[in-house]
């Protein structure tokens, strides 16, 4: 299947199913897709460990400093959770953005090591959003994935083998280094992981930057380091980050007001939170309250 073969798949299943796929979810585990009609704004997000397949159009994901930007044919991996700044660059209602998503297991990595073998382990610095030209037997891979949503017989038999090719694909890949180095446990890029991990689980609570740098057996000093290298952000960022699009999701989905939203997600002063949430998302946390009243108006219009 060619990649423009692929994109008319994609493009279909979601016009298809327009009022009932939820999330992009396409209902084999692990796979979802993509597809906007117009150019986006940058949006806040927070991305977990994935390969992007971009099928048509362009997208540019910016992570602290560093910029990626990919269109068709190339694939986006994200080793790490990671707080993200992404929007839609190139799409049309004639020629929408179109990217299918394999979320990956970490565990899958690891186990493949053996097979893999240190020969395949970098030596130099790998980055945790890589972009690049997709190997054309990653590509069959996913199509391959993606077939799946037709069949779910074959999905139930076949889906963990294609999933497990597709993460040996993915290790091999010239842009996979970062994937490679997380095959070690005690690689630097794992230690991080695990560290994400942990404010990942709790970051309502006060952060111990040097108590994680402990955990993750650096110094402070170095854990800081590797932990901008990995995140583009500070430990202390990343949480308020996570915190900060948590609450905008309260807001905005559940109705929680300003000041709940703030002490929900962990802040002391919803002042400070407001000005955070202000310099964060270019708007004050009011205006992102969800307001059934005129989103029932809104509807009826």
């Amino acid at each position: 299947m060619t990649l423009q073969d692929l994109a008319r798949s994609v493009d279909q299943f979601v016009g298809d199913r327009a009022d009932t796929v939820k999330g992009r979810d396409t209902g084999v585990a692990g796979l979802f897709v993509h597809r906007e009609a117009k150019p986006s704004p940058f949006e806040a997000t927070v991305y977990h460990p994935v390969i992007c397949l971009n099928l048509q159009g362009r997208k540019e994901v910016a992570i602290g400093d560093r910029s990626v930007a990919f269109g068709a044919g190339q694939s986006l991996i994200v080793s790490h959770d990671v707080p993200v700044m992404a929007r839609v660059t190139e799409a049309s209602a004639q020629h929408p953005y179109l990217a299918i998503i394999v979320a990956l297991d970490i565990a899958i990595i690891r186990s493949l090591c053996d097979e893999v073998g240190e020969t395949a382990l970098d030596r130099q610095q790998a980055s945790t959003l890589t972009a690049n030209a997709t190997d054309s037997r990653l590509v069959e891979a996913i199509a391959r994935y993606f077939a799946l949503t037709r069949d779910p017989l074959e999905a139930k038999v076949m889906q963990p083998l294609i999933f497990r090719e597709i993460h040996f694909r993915l290790l091999t890949a010239s842009h996979g280094g970062m994937l490679r180095q997380l095959m070690q446990r005690d690689s630097h890029a794992s230690r991080i992981s695990r560290a994400i991990g942990r404010i990942r689980s709790d970051y309502r609570a006060p952060l111990a930057v040097a108590t994680l740098a402990e955990e993750a057996s650096m110094s402070p000093s170095s854990f800081h380091e590797h932990f901008r290298q990995v995140t583009g952000t500070t430990p202390l960022q990343y949480q308020k980050d996570l915190r900060l699009m948590e609450a905008r999701r309260l807001l905005a989905m559940d109705g929680f007001s300003v000041s709940s939203a703030a002490y929900e997600v962990g802040y002391e002063s919803p002042t400070q939170f407001s000005r955070e949430y202000s310099r964060k998302f270019g708007t004050p946390p009011r205006d992102d309250v969800y307001r059934p009243a005129a989103a029932a108006e809104s509807r009826a219009l």
